[in-house]
This record gives C-alpha cells, sequence and structure tokens, in this order.
C-alpha cells in the first residue's frame, strides 16, 4: 500500500493563500537549503496529485522552467481531481512534444468520487503519492481522512486573513516526526496520523 503525503506551505496564521488567492510570499523567505529540502522531498514521490485548477496552472509553467524542482516537477507521473470536468491541456505535436510536456499530457484524470479514487492509487505498489494544490483540493482530501503524512511548511509570514485548509476539517491527532528549521526563518513540521 502506498503512503499519501500532502505537502503545503502554510503563513504563520495558518493561512496557504492571501486574501486575493497570492502565495508569492512562499518566497521571499526560502533559502537554499529549504529549497534543497523541498525538491528532496519531491524527488521521493512516486506520484503527484492534485485538483484540476492547480494542474491547469502548472502544466502550463513547468515542462519549460529550470531550476531544482523543474526535474522532478516532469519526470514524476500526474494525476488529477476534477469536479467540473477537465478538457485536457493544448496538445503538442509529436514531433515538438518533450518528456517533460509528455508527463503532463499524460496525467491521469479521475473526476468521480475522491476518497474512491484515493483509495484506489493507495492500494498499488509504489513510491509515496505527494499531494500538492490548492486550498479548495486539500480541504477535501483531509476530509476524506486518507492523509498519512503532513509536511507542513511554516513561512516566517502573518497574511492576516485569506485561504485556510484546517478550518472545516475532522479532529485530526497526530504525531510531530521531524521538524527542520532553515536559515530563511521557514520551518518543516512532518506529521504523521
Amino acid at each position: 500500500m502506498r503512503k499519501l503525503i500532502m505537502k503545503m506551505s502554510l503563513s504563520i496564521d495558518g493561512f496557504v493563500a492571501g486574501p486575493d488567492g497570492k502565495a508569492d510570499w512562499i518566497f521571499r523567505n526560502s533559502d537554499e537549503t529549504s529549497r534543497a529540502w523541498s525538491a528532496a522531498q519531491s524527488r521521493e514521490a512516486g506520484l503527484i496529485i492534485m485538483g484540476r485548477k492547480s494542474f491547469e496552472v502548472l502544466a502550463s509553467y513547468w515542462p519549460t522552467a529550470t531550476g531544482p524542482f523543474a526535474a522532478p516537477m516532469n519526470a514524476i507521473p500526474k494525476a488529477l481531481f476534477t469536479k467540473k470536468g477537465f478538457k485536457g491541456i493544448d496538445p503538442v505535436p509529436a514531433a515538438k512534444q518533450s518528456p517533460a510536456t509528455a508527463s503532463w499530457a499524460e496525467a491521469r484524470v479521475f473526476d468521480g468520487d475522491l476518497a474512491e479514487g484515493i483509495r484506489e492509487l493507495k492500494s498499488g505498489q509504489g513510491k509515496p503519492i505527494i499531494a500538492i494544490g490548492g486550498a479548495g483540493f486539500m480541504r477535501s482530501l483531509i476530509a476524506t481522512r486518507l492523509i498519512d503524512e503532513y509536511h507542513l511548511v511554516v513561512h516566517p509570514v502573518v497574511l492576516g486573513g485569506g485561504l485556510p485548509i484546517f478550518n472545516d476539517a475532522p479532529p485530526l491527532d497526530l504525531k510531530l516526526v521531524d521538524t527542520r528549521a532553515f536559515p530563511g526563518g521557514i520551518v518543516a513540521h512532518t506529521y504523521s496520523v
């Protein structure tokens, strides 16, 4: 059975995006050490899952991106979950399609029950499944109670309002299994269920 890990950046006051939906603040305090840790976490994944909205944004960015996150984001298989359907990403002619573009174009689409789809993915063999994405998808994922580990990356920023992910969460008793503090002030907390 595969482990499901939720990886999410949070402000000190518990928001994953500001009142305007933006998350540009997550880059202000990152440093080489925190980026290396995050990239290493990503490389451990056997599958990356996200909601449709995040997928559409990321699929247009990552295939041509560079930097430490580009290789794992483009190489690792992906799946997306949608309630409103998915028209696919713009096709690229085979002659111009890179392996990075293909990995996004070949993403598996789940449009049924979220919990059922997660159970199906977890029942397989392989490296962990890492969930990334926006607040709505994460709230829905938390509600399934199928997450095995929470990687909560707390940034030294107070947003004063915005999008939370734990506001409607069921009660959870978690065990702190690791904490990493980075020079820029970011602290990564790993919790298991």
